[in-house]
C-alpha cells in the first residue's frame, strides 16, 4: 500500500531509508530522546546514504532529486525518529534550500557544499520574542557600516542552533517597512558578538536541539548578504512553502509509526478472554487511522508532484501540512488509548509520539496560518 503509485527510483529511495529507520533510527530513538541528546550517529549515516544531498544539484555534492524523492526519504526517516527528521528538514530544506535558491556561485560552492554532505550543520533563524507568526513585525535590526554589516537582535527556537555551523539569519534594516525591508544573511558560527543559548524542557523532539540566537554589534562580511537586498521576507516565504510538504511528509511518518505500534500491540494484547484486535470498536479506530494516513500521503505527495512540475503548489502544500499534522497528532492520540496505561510510561513509542507530534501543528506555520494561506487563495485575497 504504501509503495503504491511510485517509480522505480522513489522506491529504491523509500526501501532504502525504510531499512535504515528499522535497523538503526527505531533502535536508537528511546535513548536518544530519553537523554536529550543530539543524534550525530544517525546524522552521520544519513550523510553516508547521500540524504543531505538529494534534492541538491550535482555540481554541489548533491544527487538533483525531486521533492517527491524528499518527502519519500522524510516520512521514512520520522516513523523511525522525529526528533532526526526535524533535525535533517531544518537543515536541508531551510537553511541548504535557501542559500540554493538565492545564493550567489560564490556562496552555492562555500556552502552549499559542506551543507550537503552535512560535514557542516545548518540552521535557519527567523521567529523571535515577539514576532512568530507574524515573521514580518520581526525587531532584529541590520545596519550597513563601509564593507560590513552589523546585526544587533534575538531569535528563539532554532533549530539544531547548539551544533550548526552556518546560520540563515533575517533581520530588517527598517522595522516600519515591515516585510518590504527584510534580508538574509549568513552567519558563521564563531562569529564575534553572536551567541548560542541553549533551551531546556521542550515536550518532544528532546533530541534535536533548540536554541536563542543573540547578536550583539554582530559583524557580518556583506558579501554574506543572500539574495536581493529587501526581498528576504519574500524569499522566507518561497522556502517555507516548500518545507511544509517536509513537514507534512514528517507528520506523515509519525502517524504511520503510532499505527503500526497500534496494530502490534493490538495484536498482542490480551483482555476479556481475548486478543483486542477481535474487538469492532476498536478496529474501527485502526481503519480510521489507516484511512486517515492514506489521505494525508495523497496530499503530501500531490503538493510535491506539483512543486516539481513547476505548477502552483502553495495551496496544497498548506492543506498537506494543516491535515497531515492533525492526523499526525490524532494517530498518536488514539494509538495512546489502544495502548492504555502502558503508552502512558517511557519508554514505549506511543509515548514518545504523543510528545513529538503536537509540535507539527506549531512549527513552519501554525494551523492557523495555514486555515489563512488556504482561505485566501481560494477566494482570491
Amino acid at each position: 500500500m504504501r509503495g503504491a503509485l511510485l517509480s522505480e527510483d522513489e522506491r529504491l529511495i523509500q526501501a532504502t531509508v525504510r531499512e535504515f529507520a528499522d535497523q538503526v533510527l527505531i533502535p536508537n530513538a528511546p535513548g536518544y530522546d530519553e537523554r536529550n541528546e543530539f543524534p550525530w550517529d544517525n546524522v552521520h549515516a544519513l550523510a553516508e546514504l547521500g540524504m543531505f544531498g538529494l534534492t541538491i544539484d550535482e555540481e554541489y555534492g548533491g544527487s538533483g532529486g525531486t521533492t517527491r524523492q524528499l518527502a519519500i526519504a522524510v516520512e521514512e526517516i520520522a516513523r523511525g525518529c522525529g526528533s532526526t527528521s526535524t533535525i535533517f528538514v531544518a537543515h536541508l530544506g531551510l537553511c541548504t534550500h535557501f542559500i540554493l535558491r538565492f545564493g550567489t556561485e560564490k556562496q552555492k560552492q562555500d556552502w552549499v557544499q559542506p551543507l550537503a554532505c552535512a560535514k557542516k550543520i545548518g540552521a535557519f533563524g527567523l521567529t523571535e520574542p515577539l514576532s512568530g507568526s507574524d515573521a514580518a513585525a520581526m525587531r532584529t535590526i541590520v545596519t550597513k557600516s563601509k564593507d560590513h554589516y552589523v546585526l544587533n537582535g534575538t531569535k528563539l527556537f532554532t533549530t539544531n542552533a547548539a551544533e550548526a555551523e552556518i546560520f540563515l539569519i533575517l533581520a530588517t534594516h527598517d522595522r516600519a517597512q515591515r516585510s518590504r525591508a527584510i534580508d538574509a544573511f549568513i552567519v558563521e558560527r564563531g562569529t564575534e558578538g553572536f551567541t548560542v543559548n541553549p533551551q531546556h524542557g521542550k515536550m518532544g523532539m528532546r533530541a534535536t536541539s533548540t536554541a536563542e540566537l543573540v547578536f550583539e554589534d554582530c559583524e557580518i562580511p556583506e558579501e554574506n548578504i543572500i539574495g536581493a537586498q529587501g526581498e528576504g521576507f519574500g524569499e522566507t516565504m518561497e522556502i517555507l512553502n516548500s518545507s511544509r510538504i517536509s513537514i507534512a511528509a514528517q507528520c506523515v511518518g509519525l502517524a504511520q509509526a503510532a499505527y503500526d505500534a497500534s496494530v502490534d500491540y493490538a495484536q498482542r494484547r490480551e483482555a476479556f478472554g481475548q486478543r483486542i484486535s477481535g474487538f469492532q470498536g476498536l478496529q474501527w479506530v485502526i481503519a480510521d487511522m489507516a484511512t486517515d494516513i492514506e489521505a494525508a500521503r495523497a496530499l503530501v505527495m500531490r503538493a510535491a508532484t506539483l512543486r516539481d512540475e513547476g505548477l502552483p503548489f502553495v495551496t496544497e502544500a498548506a492543506m498537506a501540512k494543516l491535515f497531515a499534522s492533525r492526523v499526525a497528532v490524532e494517530s498518536a492520540d488514539r494509538s495512546m488509548q489502544i495502548h492504555g496505561g502502558t503508552g502512558y510510561f517511557a519508554p514505549t513509542v506511543v509515548e514518545r509520539l504523543y510528545r513529538d507530534a503536537k509540535v507539527t501543528e506549531i512549527y513552519e506555520g501554525t494551523s492557523e496560518i495555514q486555515r489563512t494561506i488556504i482561505a485566501r487563495n481560494l477566494i482570491g485575497l
